[in-house]
């Protein structure tokens, strides 16, 4: 694992983004946490467009938390578009979300994503949810080289 993996939070709601910082620091996990408030801030964070442009600004993520419902471009877009292309497609992507709709968990999947998550209303849970996804993404999985 590298010394301070980064996480890309691409989430609308600043509460759930607070949510997964509080969650991280009480869990002690230590991650260069990056937060984009919708799917369109993610295709420039990743491109290097925009205020992303300098790449020092945008580490490449080593995972991706992606929530489903934001305006502009959508969770299922996002996804689309970063499993599309073969620059980003072994970076992780994890679903972070309250959607419970099997079709949702289907289409996604479909599309690539690696894990899907429903967002526990528990804090504790929360935190717990984080910390597994965290230590197997950054820390037990072997992913492509290069990816890291």
């Amino acid at each position: 694992m590298r010394n301070n993996p980064t996480i890309l939070v691409v989430d609308d709601d600043p509460a759930d983004q607070f949510l997964v910082q509080e969650a991280m620091r009480t869990a002690n996990l230590h991650y260069d946490l990056r937060l984009v408030s919708d799917g369109d801030e993610a295709i420039e964070y990743l491109y290097h467009r925009g205020r992303y442009a300098e790449s020092r600004k945008a580490p490449r993520p080593d995972l991706i938390l992606l929530d489903l419902n934001m305006p502009r471009l959508n969770g299922r877009q996002v996804a689309r578009a970063i499993k599309s292309d073969p620059n980003f497609r072994a970076i992780p992507i994890v679903v972070l979300t309250t959607s419970r709709l099997d079709q949702d968990v289907e289409e996604l999947y479909q599309t690539g994503v690696n894990s899907y998550i429903q967002k526990p209303a528990n804090f504790d849970e929360f935190t717990e949810a984080l910390r597994d996804l965290s230590s197997y993404w950054l820390g037990r999985a072997t992913l492509p080289a290069g990816h890291r």
